[in-house]
């Protein structure tokens, strides 16, 4: 046993540095060290394969009693083990599979790209293909999260050499990468895979250039297509229609008629999903003609249009303004024994909407109601603001109330366009009303929200409900920022509750929150429209010394009322307590200066007239005989 210990602590010691079940010597060897063959069976590390094989092989599989038998080993468990593991599993699913799913959940090791491919390779060749879609899947967003570069292709090919393998993987490969966006390492997987010889079905060909299309990699497409023909894979109608989605969204719908002729020649006939990809592009290029054409064709042809053929139609004449003409193609959809869907109602419901026929919006909405369909997102915001645009909130308010009764739920956003709607109108009740209603529907409040019916009730000089309403957003958790306090500041300041509004500004602060230029600017009015000019220079120092906010409208507005006031001699010692604080003065500054001193001036000369006035006024009192005499009396004031 001493010498088991000392393996163990040697052991323990190496892995002192590398967690003892981490994966990063997945491309180490197994250590042999000699004397490991005087351990226990289950306690030599070379054993650990063996043991493992064993106990799957006993226990059908189940890995109950295992962890238990290998304690000691378990620190010897890297990547190496785990694929020399599953290698011998490979002619029993199942058990590679449990033992797979084993290390990665149970023991909290995480398999490498190589672990990955081979439990793919063991699954694809069982045709468990489901699962091991699965797993592709992960394995290349493992190989994208470690690996930015690496190769599952690669990684896949040498695989191969040590397992049965069946080529469909490549397939899986393609499809995987397509499913998760990453079209260009699906090309060139595709071109890697073409290489070596193997042709892919038709249906991986098809998801490939599926994706390039949502991409929009329309030229990929092409090379795709090339591809296939050139290595034999047969297209299928699924090819064609995809390939005739590609020429309509690359503006080629002229040459569709060449690609409709070869899709015949390749003996596939044009179905309803290549009529309706064709007159879709047609009508969102306004060749309304050219859509009805072909959809007289489809029923000389015998492929019946559907629900999507009427409805690109009747989207192409409400985009030409043609409302009147789409609601009876409706009608003639119904009278053909289809069932309209709720696309089908938007289209109609939105054209009228926009040209203001709320009426006919809104009997719409009734006949699809009662034909069995609820409106969506879509019909309810359309509607609702339609009515918002002919300025008739209380019409949408009460739409609301309908679709709810109907059972129609609905969303936050149509809620909040009505709250800011009310909001603009200066309704602020009716908004808070509204708010509190999203609250029993169970929606949840955002600070914007907040903000906006704030603003509003400061707007309406009701800081009292303002207030409360920050009160409440802080009791479910929210915290008030810049604009809630710059809203409720500007609001106090306004209505002459400059130091409710200062206070305000304190509690701020102690949040963290750092005033701004607006909150300075609201507080310094404020104090000036009381004419408490001291407390509004002593803000103003504040302001600059601890939060270096040298706001010049702030300034320029205490200059001006100074010299309003007729205080400018104190404008001109505030103007140099200000400059030593950093505040230069501008043309407003000077120009309130001049002013100032300007009036200043004027009304010495006016009260030096004045008393001019008087005292002439009391010489003539003293001396009427010599006025009538026509002895000039002098001014006593002209002797200065």
């Amino acid at each position: 046993m001493c010498l088991h210990h000392a393996l163990y602590e040697s052991e323990s010691e190496s892995a002192a540095i590398i967690p003892p079940f981490s994966m990063s010597d997945s491309h180490t060897k197994p250590i042999s060290n000699p004397l490991y063959s005087f351990l226990p069976h289950t306690h030599n590390p070379n054993n650990i394969v063996n043991l493992i094989c064993s106990n799957l092989k006993h226990n059908n599989g189940h890995l109950t009693s295992l962890h238990k038998e290998i304690q000691w080993l378990l620190p010897h468990l890297g990547t190496h083990e785990i694929s020399r593991v599953l290698l011998r599993c490979q002619s029993d699913p199942f058990t590679a599979l449990n033992f797979f799913n084993w290390v990665k959940n149970d023991l909290g090791l995480r398999p490498t790209t190589q672990n990955y491919c081979i439990i793919v390779h063991i699954l694809a060749w069982s045709r468990k293909f489901d699962i091991a879609m699965n797993f592709v899947s992960k394995l290349i967003q493992l190989s994208r999260d470690d690996s930015p570069g690496g190769d599952v292709f690669q990684t896949l090919v040498l695989c191969t050499e040590g397992c049965n393998w069946d080529p469909i993987v490549f397939d899986l490969l393609i499809k995987a990468y397509a499913k998760a966006g990453r079209v260009r390492e699906g090309v060139r997987t595709f071109m890697k895979t073409v290489d070596i010889g193997y042709v892919f079905n038709v249906s991986a060909c098809n998801c490939l250039l599926n994706a390039l299309l949502k991409s929009n990699c329309l030229d990929w497409c092409w090379e795709i297509y090339d591809e296939m023909e050139r290595i034999g894979i047969s297209p299928n109608s699924f090819t064609f229609n995809i390939l005739t989605h590609v020429l309509c969204r690359g503006g080629d719908v002229d040459k569709v008629n060449e690609f409709l002729e070869k899709m015949e020649e390749e003996g596939f006939d044009p179905d309803v999903v290549t009529y309706n990809t064709l007159i879709d592009s047609y009508c969102k290029k306004g060749r309304m003609n050219d859509a009805f054409s072909l959809y007289k064709i489809m029923y000389r042809r015998g492929v019946p249009p559907d629900v999507v053929s009427y409805t690109s139609l009747m989207n192409g004449l409400c985009k030409e303004g043609k409302v009147r003409e789409a609601h009876q193609l409706l009608h003639q959809m119904v009278h053909r024994g289809l069932s309209p869907d709720t696309v089908s109602y938007n289209s109609l419901i939105s054209a009228y909407c926009k040209e203001g026929n709320m009426q006919e919006s809104r009997s719409l909405l009734h006949e699809m109601i009662q034909s069995g369909l609820l409106p969506n997102k879509f019909t309810c915001r359309v509607l609702v603001e339609g009515y918002g645009k002919k300025s008739r909130l209380l019409s949408s308010l009460n739409l609301v109330v309908e679709l709810q009764r109907f059972g129609v739920p609905i969303s936050p956003e149509i809620y909040n366009f009505l709250i800011i709607a009310l909001c603009q109108e200066n309704r602020p009740n009716a908004a808070k009303s509204l708010f509190g209603r999203m609250h029993q529907y169970g929606y949840e409040s955002n600070l914007e929200i907040y903000n906006l019916l704030i603003k509003s009730f400061c707007k309406c000089d009701d800081f009292t409900e303002a207030l409360l309403l920050k009160d409440e957003m802080v009791c479910e958790g929210i915290q008030p920022d810049l604009l809630t306090f710059g809203a409720l500041i500007g609001c106090m300041c306004r209505l002459s509750k400059s130091s409710e509004g200062e206070s305000l500004m304190g509690e701020m602060v102690e949040s963290g929150l750092i005033p701004d230029s607006e909150i300075c600017r609201a507080l310094i009015y404020g104090y000036c429209k009381d004419k408490d000019l001291e407390k509004a220079e002593s803000l103003l120092s504040y302001f600059a010394e601890e939060f270096q906010i040298y706001d010049m409208e702030s300034y320029n507005a205490l200059i001006r009322v100074c010299c309003e006031e007729g205080f400018v001699m104190n404008s001109l010692e505030l103007q140099e307590r200000m400059l030593k604080l950093g505040f230069v003065p501008n043309t407003l500054t000077c120009k309130s200066l001049i002013h100032g001193l300007w009036r200043a001036r004027e009304d010495e000369h006016k009260l030096h007239e004045e008393c001019k006035s008087q005292r002439y006024l009391k010489t003539v009192e003293v001396c009427p005989a010599e006025s009538t005499l026509g002895i000039p009396i002098q001014n006593p004031c002209d002797t200065t």
